[in-house]
């Protein structure tokens, strides 16, 4: 795999000439055309479905309308009850409300199915798609009722990723799809573009998730893609199926990229074709010359067989290397682990060496990753025949929709998969966010999913408990089933490969999924179960602003499921203050009550009351300020809390991760860089500040209170460095922040305290 440190040009589709100063003569060579960089760019897939769907009318800052919408059920409810407060009478485009998170996490009582007949009831009245639980996870059922060639899709979950079939797809968090229902559009900048040109065939027993691992592991650490689209040509996607294809796109998201777009074909048209929808498949091509601002080069051929270990899809190796340097391998493991869990238990993976060889305790093939038809169609000519045996290891797979389950199961691959001791399941998420097949404490799963974070397979580090999770392709891990768990690659294994033909069977979806066809019902009644709560009061952006750190986090990378743990307490999240006190649970378990204490301070500003009786330390904190901002009083300030993390929001889309801090008091993030670009954006809809500091050592500690002067005024006049203090001690030490770019949107999302303010007016 080669990462060029350059822009490249591509030739044809064919050929490759990395920009410097003798690229034009050899592009006029090579095609006869003189063409400018700023040309050639505006031939790549992405801008001209950028392009299509921008309505700014400027090229450099778009304006996106999206053609159509999907959630699922731990983010649908946030989202339709944000549009409703912002005044949402029907839905303006297809909008699909799935249900494959909360189906079987029996949390809470009735709290799951009360959101799912909210959604129901919503698709009736304002005129979306249902889709009940068990039928389909989120991105296969739009993988085959959604996607269209050249048309863009918006999903309030991070993999929404439909490039392989010729869709532009985005995961954002849930304020940017209320701005779609609301006919407001998705601002961004034109994203830069890289390339991933393929070539070669993968070798037998190497599947798509192999190769996703292989780019992650070159790409993550190097930022090489990070809120940019990539773009997969060249002669090798020839060579793929469109469920390989699937698999690895899938998978982009774990680069921190923004999208991703595939050039299409004949195989990408017979998938339209088998799915009953010829009319939407689109033939998707680069340009003669196309420049992109980045290139990957892989030798499809050249990748073997890949786990990410433990605690993130980047820190990967081959299985082969994992196999011959085992012990230095988890070694490195334990040391990353202490960095990743703070310390709070101890973490060993050593214990599952047997003769030399790694033991594993579970594999699991699931979810919009893992669940294709061809992965499971493999996994079962691997296993037919063998045992998966009596020991701790247990196999599960679940088919990521009803209608591929329907056609293993008239294919035999059920029967075959099931005869060896393994479970086969319906269509859920659970094994990917923590709400299904939690490991035993210290387990060890091995899993076609997509991510791998610390306690995202449902292990409660404040409960004492560690399990963790290896990334692989669902053929490594059905030839490690077929040794009864001692880790093993697929191409070790002498497999007859009978690739059977996909069916898809319409009726299934006919007969179960409310399809309102785009009529509303006005008279429809929603349905709300006593755990769907409206969004609190937030108060708009104050002309001064005293903040307390309440947590200070130093992890390289902060994922979202630290922010706010996904598993069981997903169920709560139609309850913004109830879900609110898991928040930073496993990584700062007094975060919680920190933020609401000094959250007191604030309410009692908002009801007219003195700030220092709630919170009597912050009386000699404004005290000291006062020395050197007199004019500062109880009309003209606001209290409330902040993080510090290093680079926070890698992982999932959840605007939850935002929003539990801001209904717990929090106004600000500080970061030396944020992970990804939904992230900020979520802290943004929310009316928080995303601050910027450099790297270094901090001017400030956890439970330091700051004073940022003129706050309000700065965001009005776009001021880029903000002064702020800390203070401490009688003394003001200044230092310096940053908010990077805003568009006049964001400002004014912000100085009205939250995208629902905004909206309301």
């Amino acid at each position: 795999m080669k990462l060029y440190e350059q822009g490249v040009y591509l030739l044809r589709g064919t050929e490759l000439v990395a920009n410097g100063p003798q690229a034009q003569d050899e592009i006029r060579q090579k095609t006869g055309q003189e063409v400018t960089k700023e040309e050639a760019a505006k031939q790549t897939m992405a801008y001209g479905i950028l392009e299509s769907h921008n309505t700014s009318g400027n090229m450099q800052n778009l304006q996106i309308k999206f053609d159509k919408l999907t959630s699922h059920d731990i983010t649908y409810v946030g989202i339709i009850q944000t549009a409703r407060a912002s005044g949402l009478e029907k839905f303006p485009i297809p909008y699909v409300l799935t249900n494959c998170h909360n189906s079987l996490c029996a949390v809470g009582g009735t709290i799951n199915e009360d959101d799912h007949m909210f959604g129901l009831t919503c698709a009736k009245k304002y005129g979306g798609i249902y889709v009940p639980p068990h039928q389909a996870v989120i991105h296969q059922f739009a993988r085959e009722m959604l996607a269209g060639g050249g048309k863009m899709i918006l999903g309030s979950d991070s993999h929404t990723r439909y490039g392989a079939l010729g869709t532009m797809a985005m995961g954002e968090g849930g304020p940017e799809l209320v701005k779609q229902l609301l006919n407001k559009t998705y601002d961004i900048a034109m994203p830069g573009v890289v390339g991933v040109y393929l070539t070669g065939s993968p070798m037998k027993g190497v599947g798509p998730q192999d190769i996703a691992l292989a780019i992650i592991g070159e790409v993550f650490d190097k930022g090489y893609v990070k809120n940019k689209v990539m773009e997969f040509v060249g002669p090798g996607v020839a060579n793929l199926s469109v469920d390989y294809r699937i698999g690895v796109d899938v998978m982009t998201t774990e680069t921190t990229c923004l999208s991703s777009i595939w050039r299409t074909d004949d195989k990408v048209r017979e998938f339209y074709e088998i799915h009953g929808r010829t009319e939407d498949f689109a033939e998707l091509n680069p340009g003669q010359v196309a420049y992109y601002d980045g290139m990957i080069e892989i030798d499809l051929s050249q990748i073997k067989p890949m786990i990410a270990m433990p605690f993130h899809p980047s820190n990967t190796y081959t299985i082969e290397e994992l196999n011959a340097n085992l012990m230095d391998i988890l070694d490195d493991c334990e040391k990353r682990a202490k960095v990743s869990l703070d310390g709070q238990v101890d973490f060993t993976l050593k214990d599952k060496v047997r003769n030399g060889r790694l033991y594993v305790d579970q594999g699991i093939i699931a979810g919009c990753a893992g669940g294709g038809f061809e992965n499971i169609t493999d996994a079962a000519d691997i296993l037919r025949g063998a045992s998966i045996g009596p020991d701790e290891f247990t196999l599960s797979v679940y088919p990521a929709s009803t209608p591929i389950y329907m056609e293993l199961v008239k294919n035999g691959c059920v029967a075959d998969l099931m005869e060896t001791g393994a479970i086969v399941k319906t269509a859920f998420c659970g094994p990917c966010f923590g709400a299904g097949d939690t490991p035993s404490n210290n387990g060890f799963s091995i899993r076609h999913s997509t991510r791998n974070f610390p306690n995202r397979e449902g292990s409660k580090l404040q409960n004492g408990q560690i399990s963790s999770v290896a990334l692989m392709d669902a053929r490594s891990i059905a030839a490690t089933a077929a040794n009864k768990g001692y880790l093993t690659a697929a191409t070790d294994m002498d497999v007859n490969y009978t690739k059977p033909k996909y069916y898809f069977d319409k009726n299934i979806y006919a007969n179960r999924v409310f399809d309102s066809k785009g009529v509303a019902d006005p008279n429809e009644e929603i349905k709300f179960g006593p755990n769907i709560k409206d969004w609190p009061a937030m108060s708009p952006l104050p002309e001064n602003l005293f903040l307390k750190v309440v947590s200070e986090i130093h992890d390289p990378v902060t994922t979202t499921d630290e922010l706010i743990p996904s598993g069981e307490t997903s169920s709560y999240r139609s309850n913004p203050l109830g879900l609110a006190e898991f928040t930073l649970s496993r990584k700062d378990p007094e975060y919680v009550g920190r933020a609401k204490e000094i959250q007191k301070a604030q309410k009692a500003l908002e009801a007219g009351e003195c700030a220092g009786q709630a919170v009597p330390e912050l009386r000699e904190i404004v005290h000291t300020v006062k020395k050197t901002f007199p004019d500062v009083n109880h009309d003209n300030f606001g209290v409330g809390s902040t993080i510090f993390a290093v680079k926070p929001g890698d992982g999932s889309a959840r605007e939850q991760a935002a929003s539990c801090q801001k209904v717990l008091g929090g106004w600000a993030n500080i970061a030396n860089e944020y992970a990804t670009k939904r992230y900020r954006s979520n802290l943004i809809n929310w009316g928080m500040l995303p601050f910027l500091i450099p790297a270094g050592d901090l001017p400030f500690k956890n439970g330091d209170y700051l004073f940022v002067p003129a706050i309000r005024q700065a965001i009005i006049d776009k001021t880029e460095e903000i002064q702020a203090y800390v203070v401490k001690d009688g003394q003001m030490q200044p230092f310096k922040l940053q908010l990077g770019a805003l568009t006049d949107d964001e400002r004014d999302i912000i100085l009205k305290g939250c995208l629902i303010n905004y909206y309301r007016g």
